[in-house]
């Protein structure tokens, strides 16, 4: 495609890019291609407009990826599927101007996060390779090209299993490079601490658990564990590149995606057992970490077990191996709720928990100073979980390297879910008593404090004197009882030698006896 003639086609402001069906870009996909030559034409024609508008007034991301998506949604790409995509894959491992790439790049995003072939197809034509380059070479050159690169370089990583060959090629200096973007200050207030750069390294470090998994069963991996690159420098230069792991905390805080929950519980899992990483993390920031997690698995549906046996896996190491488990031990009793909790202790609502989660709450309750507090005088020997080498053996992370989620899935919330039930309960309730709902709306109004003197001399109280309370302020005197009503009744005719005495009278005001 790179070797046929384009069409000059230009556009010498944004209006004539885009302008409705009389534009530039829609001119060029509305034209009619029977042939792959002229189908290569407009492809070709379609990258070169996008190239010289995002250099001129294409200012933002979405306006690239609104000249992707017409692209999509045009009558040669759906004609032509899988052909278009081939060529433009082709195109990114051939073009070298940051224009031009600009735009491949951003349709294969587009397209692989809608039709994962996009990405399977991109492995195996050897796309992770050229994207390694290409990261490399135009971090200082083109900042907008270099984070989109990492994006696709993330997105594509995560969906499909990457080849031997490929993370071969990827070498301490290129982890080390990425580790130091982190480490300095970001270029982009949208971005301030490189989330596409730990993304990368955080599916590197899964990519590099799946490959240790497969030594046993996979007759074309290669003979020896491949060495995780992330772990490895960690492990040499932790302290000069802790920015990134608050950085990882503080996104684990904040994620509701359940796959990128796992990544990051899957990096923190080969921290908290390798050795030489104990105690990579600051202090506080593991404090942090655990009430994270605490709050997590509390948070958690009864469903999301695949979840919840991974942050449970995870907490096991970091109360044992980490500086938590020095005295003064942090939140021992929040993590003893919790794990009566998980058990389901007392809890005669819900279900008894699955036998992976009593077996993980056991191994987190055996920790030494969770059993016995008082006994720790000095700082104690941590329990052992066993400490992984640099090149981890297939045994040691197989159950939490296989464990994975669909991209976009959203990890539900017990509290939201609770709080929603609640709404909808008092919606519900609240549809049978519209008066009485609008009747509560009324503003209530207090009545004034009664004081508690005239003019500057304290009023003094009989103390046989009943007061009642007003809205819990002032006091009132009972006024006095009223008498019964006279009933009116027939006069009773007198008996013989009985006078009927015309002279009564009614009781005196204030009496509390009837006639």
């Amino acid at each position: 495609m790179a070797d046929l003639e384009v069409i000059d086609w230009s556009a010498e402001n944004e209006q004539q890019f885009w302008n409705g069906e009389s534009g530039a870009l829609n001119e060029i996909l509305s034209g009619p291609c029977t042939t792959y030559e002229a189908l290569d034409n407009a492809l070709r024609s379609w990258l070169h407009l996008v190239a010289q508008g995002r250099d001129q007034y294409l200012s933002s991301e979405d306006d690239i990826a609104s000249c992707s998506q017409k692209l999509l949604d045009s009558a040669i790409f759906n004609a032509n599927k899988d052909y278009v995509r081939t060529q433009i894959i082709y195109s990114l491992l051939q073009e070298d101007e940051y224009g031009p790439l600009h735009g491949i790049a951003n349709f294969l995003l587009l397209d692989g996060r809608t039709e994962e072939s996009t990405f399977r197809c991109m492995v195996c034509e050897g796309c992770f390779s050229r994207l390694l380059d290409l990261i490399k070479g135009c971090g200082e050159c083109d900042h907008r090209l270099h984070r989109l690169l990492l994006e696709l370089m993330y997105e594509m990583s995560r969906i499909e299993r990457l080849r031997p060959e490929d993370l071969m090629q990827v070498d301490d200096g290129f982890v080390t490079y990425l580790f130091q973007l982190i480490e300095a200050l970001s270029d982009d207030v949208n971005d301030p601490y490189h989330y596409p750069v730990i993304r990368v390294l955080l599916v590197l470090n899964e990519q590099y658990m799946v490959a240790s998994t497969s030594v046993a069963v996979d007759p074309t991996s290669p003979s020896s564990p491949m060495t995780n690159r992330v772990v490895k420098v960690l492990s040499v230069h932790g302290p000069s590149f802790r920015t990134f792991g608050e950085n990882i905390i503080l996104l684990l805080n904040r994620e509701t995606e359940t796959s990128l929950q796992l990544l990051i519980l899957k990096l923190l899992y080969l921290l908290f057992t390798t050795s030489a990483t104990y105690e990579y993390f600051y202090t506080n920031d593991l404090r942090v970490l655990l009430d994270v997690i605490i709050r997590n698995l509390l948070d958690l549906p009864g469903e999301m077990n695949v979840l919840r046996h991974t942050y449970l896996r995870v907490l096991a190491p970091l109360l044992a191996h980490t500086q938590l488990g020095q005295p003064p031990h942090y939140k021992r009793d929040q993590i003893l709720s919790l794990l009566d909790i998980l058990r389901g202790s007392g809890n005669a609502h819900f279900m008894p928990p699955e036998p992976t989660t009593l077996r993980l709450v056991e191994r987190v309750a055996k920790i030494a100073w969770l059993l016995d507090n008082d006994r720790f005088e000095e700082t104690p020997s941590p329990v052992l979980f066993g400490s992984l080498s640099l090149s981890q053996s297939a045994s040691g992370v197989s159950l939490i390297a296989q464990v994975s989620e669909k991209p976009g899935i959203m990890t539900p919330s017990l509290k939201s879910d609770l709080a929603q039930e609640s709404r909808d309960r008092r919606e519900h309730e609240g549809g049978h008593g519209v008066g009485k709902q609008a009747k509560s709306l009324r503003p209530h109004r207090s009545l004034p404090e009664v004081p508690g003197h005239s003019h500057g001399i304290p009023m003094t109280q009989s103390p046989n004197v009943t007061r009642v309370h007003i809205h819990g302020s002032g006091q009132k005197k009972l006024p006095p009882k009223l008498p019964p009503p006279r009933r009116r009744t027939k006069l009773k005719t007198p008996n013989a030698g009985e006078s009927l005495d015309t002279n009564e009278t009614l009781p005196a005001s204030g009496s509390t006896t009837a006639s």
